[in-house]
């Protein structure tokens, strides 16, 4: 029988920049297909913590996002949406048209088809 080890809770992931830039705290980083919040400034070539659960306010795109609607992150505009981008979570709290940012509760399966 195959067996797993346990690591660690999973609320924060580590993540290596690899860039040659420091990354601030609060950034938001993709690996792979995930999307997260740098919880520390993570300077080049070095290991810091990406939190993937939690409920953080993005930048969101043009139009109102109504609550517990699935969002993605477009990385190249830096704005969440219903379409176009990773999974990223769905919103804690619904917004306005023009409200500038949208809380939204992090959640790796959100664009997992079922």
């Amino acid at each position: 029988m195959a067996k797993a080890i346990y690591i660690q809770r999973g609320e924060a992931l580590d993540y290596t920049n690899s860039t040659t830039n420091s990354i601030e705290a609060n950034a938001v980083l993709v690996m792979g297909g995930i999307v997260g919040v740098a919880g520390c400034d993570i300077p080049p070539g070095t290991k810091g913590s990406l939190h993937v659960m939690g409920v953080y306010a993005f930048p969101k795109a043009a139009g109102a996002i109504a609550a517990g609607t699935a969002l993605l992150w477009d990385g190249t505009a830096g704005t969440v949406s219903e379409s176009g981008g990773v999974p990223l979570g769905y919103a804690a709290e619904g917004a306005d048209a023009d409200a500038s940012t949208v809380p939204v509760l992090l959640d790796r399966s959100a664009g997992v088809a079922e």
